[in-house]
């Protein structure tokens, strides 16, 4: 898949699945709104419940850094089907102006977070890495 259709399929995406990996090798998915902004991917931790209030993604990336997203698209006719994966870096946002400028690309693309901004903290996913497939592509290059 293209680099500039890579962007306009995730930039746009409504939720990613973000896998972190713990110091003992254990990997953690969970589901998460996100905005890649240049080659960082931003997510803040909500205010919808939680099971636990310290959160295994954040200790994971305090632990490893090693951080992963899914996007795709599912749809029952399966020439739309496409997926890009985001491999990275994380961290923890402390520079406040890097975090009030990712809250605000947050509040600019869910306006859920514009009456409830996220209050818990950012995680920010320097990419390292692309993959990306679609059936569209897939049929179009059937040699792969």
């Amino acid at each position: 898949m293209p680099a500039d259709d890579i962007r306009h399929r995730v930039g746009p995406a409504r939720v990613a699945r973000l896998t972190t990996v713990g110091a003992d090798g254990r990997p953690h998915l969970v589901p998460v709104c996100f905005v890649l902004l240049d080659e960082v991917v931003y997510h803040a931790v909500d205010e919808k419940p939680k099971r636990h209030r310290r959160l295994r993604r954040l200790e994971n990336i305090r632990a490893t850094g090693h951080a992963c997203l899914l996007i795709d698209e599912y749809d029952e006719d399966w020439s739309r089907l496409w997926w890009v994966r985001l491999d990275g870096h994380g961290r923890l946002v402390e520079d406040r102006a890097e975090e009030a400028a990712a809250r605000a690309a947050l509040a600019d693309k869910y306006p859920q977070y514009v009456q409830q901004p996220p209050a818990g903290p950012v995680i920010a996913i320097a990419v390292t890495g692309w993959s990306a497939w679609s059936a569209a592509d897939a049929a179009a290059d059937p040699a792969g």
